[in-house]
């Protein structure tokens, strides 16, 4: 049996200061399109994978057809902002603190190819971190559970010995699903009552509060 274990992180809103970039930049993407879209509403779908992501905002009976042009405009908007993505604070430095206690780092996020490596650079954690399964590497999203799955079978744990942290309600849900202990933080923008609803453990400000309290956590219980 493994005594390794696999602390599973979130990008977006959990590593990175970037959902409401996402929102400000899917809103226009929709714009761009004719489509109007509340603002808070692209908040609350943010996290999802981009097909999911129209589908959840513009419906089923939308034309499909016209996802490519969203996914496009989108990308090469927040594509702007690929030098200067904001880290979290105490984002690295909380990955570096866990990995130095035996934790495996991988990630699991709906970004993948450019993307991703721009969100990597904002971390500035790569030396600790094993891996990634992106949007490219799983049949389907978050809230499904492949990508926390992907991830931790990086790490070569089985679910009971995975952590997984994230800032929406479709990461709590992709972890209970998996089976992992989801822990949240609200420096995505989502209330603590819903990411409770929706299945957290825990629930703390952002990656330095976690790393503060990181003794009375689930990560000291699993030590």
């Amino acid at each position: 049996m493994t005594t390794k274990r696999a602390a599973v992180f979130d990008v977006d809103g959990t590593l990175v200061d970037t959902n409401h970039l996402h929102v400000v930049t899917w809103w226009e993407a929709f714009r761009q399109a004719g489509h109007r879209v509340a603002m808070r509403d692209i908040h609350r779908a943010v996290g999802l994978g981009a097909g999911d992501l129209i589908e959840h905002l513009l419906g089923k009976d939308r034309d499909p057809g016209d996802d490519e042009q969203f996914v496009a405009a989108h990308h090469a908007l927040y594509a702007t902002y690929f030098d200067r993505l904001p880290p979290l604070d105490a984002a690295g430095e909380l990955l570096r603190t866990l990995a130095g206690r035996g934790w495996e780092i991988v990630l699991a996020t709906s970004a993948s190819g450019a993307e991703l490596s721009a969100l990597r650079r904002a971390i500035d954690a790569d030396d600790v971190i094993l891996g990634a399964a992106s949007a490219d590497d799983v049949a389907e999203g978050k809230p499904a559970p492949d990508p926390v799955e992907r991830a931790r079978k990086l790490a070569g744990v089985p679910s009971g010995r995975a952590v997984f942290v994230g800032d929406t309600v479709w990461d709590m849900q992709a972890a209970v699903r998996d089976g992992v202990t989801p822990l949240a933080v609200l420096s995505g923008g989502i209330p603590r009552t819903d990411l409770v609803s929706a299945g957290a453990h825990a629930v703390y400000r952002d990656p330095a509060d976690l790393l503060d309290r990181l003794d009375t956590s689930v990560f000291a219980d699993r030590e």
